[in-house]
């Protein structure tokens, strides 16, 4: 097992690649996608956003480069980092892939053509999440020990359940001259069908360039948000997702919150069903109290996942990926986000280490 360190696009400079070193990471999972851009929360925790224009408006709409992955890949290098994923298309690159719209074929077409440019540059995973809703409804509030900020559920609030604006898909606005108005609500069996569609058309050029699409099971976890269907909100939904294609190229951005966050779940069983089948990108690590729809981001120590136990589990499965912790409480302190990924960085490196 390799331990990584996610980093926002904001981060994505000298400093945070120190940072990163000098916490034990060996491999780095980068977010290109602006999710603060023009938005109401800050710029270095998650993003939450609300409910007229999600986390922000996305200002990516070219495909990254060659050129930029190949530049980004060598800044990380120099650091004795390996560039390992990305996390998220922009929606401005794939809107109406999700949406079925007009642009889908042309969307498509770039998106495989980023794909060959990962392949190039040699970033061996892509993480997304197919969702029209997106990361929807948190909070965030002294939830985690000692009234530590995290951010989590408290049940079906407004967030959750007011449909999504013309203009907006994935929790953020790809069209700001919409019109008014509220894109359709769609059935589960359409949804499934688009998703079908999207993985037959990608993994060909996946296989071909050596490169992992890994879907990320959606977040918050529920039947519906924002009223569309989600494509799963039970680990057995996610092993039939994998059955979809049963390419060594289609695999699960694995991550356990979200997993655990699940009604009725089991996390144990469910990593090591991904384990064992080889259907595991990368794995986001981090704890939570709670299910949906009242759930809390909890310290890495401290919450219902048993983290020693998961470690066990992916070494009797002889996984050799990455894990990274993708959100923490924020510490207090003069860098509240830093120390607290600090915190989980040291306590994972830990158990990997322990032999355990």
């Amino acid at each position: 097992m390799k331990i990584g360190f996610g980093l926002y696009s904001h981060m994505l400079n000298d400093d945070y690649y120190k940072m990163a070193k000098q916490l034990g990471a060996t491999h780095i999972v980068a977010h290109l996608t602006d999710y603060f851009h023009q938005s109401d929360t800050g710029a270095e925790d998650q993003p939450l956003g609300n409910v007229n224009k999600g986390w922000g408006i996305a200002k990516e709409s070219q495909i990254w480069s060659y050129e930029e992955l190949k530049s980004l890949k060598e800044d990380m290098a120099f650091h004795g980092l390996k560039l390992e994923a990305l996390e998220n298309f922009s929606p401005g690159f794939w809107h109406d892939v999700l949406l079925d719209g007009p642009k889908r074929d042309e969307q498509i077409a770039n998106l495989k053509q980023l794909i060959r440019n990962m392949g190039k540059a040699g970033i061996p995973i892509m993480g997304y999440n197919f969702s029209l809703a997106g990361v929807a409804g948190r909070t965030i509030g002294p939830y985690a020990r000692g009234n530590a900020l995290s951010v989590g559920l408290e049940g079906y609030s407004e967030a959750l359940q007011t449909p999504i604006p013309n203009g907006m898909v994935w929790n953020m606005v790809y069209d700001t001259s919409a019109p008014a108005g509220n894109i359709d609500t769609i059935s589960h069996e359409e949804l499934i069908k688009r998703y079908r569609n999207f993985v037959s058309e990608m993994i060909p050029v996946a296989e071909e360039v050596g490169v992992k699409l890994a879907v990320h099971p959606d977040d918050p976890p529920l039947k519906e948000v924002r009223k569309q269907p989600r494509l799963g909100f039970h680990p057995d939904h996610y092993k039939e997702v994998m059955e979809f294609n049963n390419s060594p190229n289609h695999v699960m951005e694995l991550c356990l919150g979200t997993i655990a966050e699940m009604v009725d779940s089991d996390v144990y069983e469910a990593l090591e069903y991904f384990a064992k089948n080889n259907k595991i990108g990368y794995i986001h690590i981090r704890n939570i109290k709670g299910k949906v729809p009242d759930y809390k981001e909890s310290f890495i120590d401290d919450g219902d996942i048993d983290m020693e136990r998961i470690i066990g589990i992916l070494r009797e499965n002889n996984f050799e990926g990455v894990l990274i912790p993708d959100h923490a409480p924020q510490v207090t302190s003069k860098a509240p986000w830093d120390v607290g990924m600090a915190f989980a960085m040291g306590y994972l490196k830990a158990l990997v280490g322990s032999g355990k």
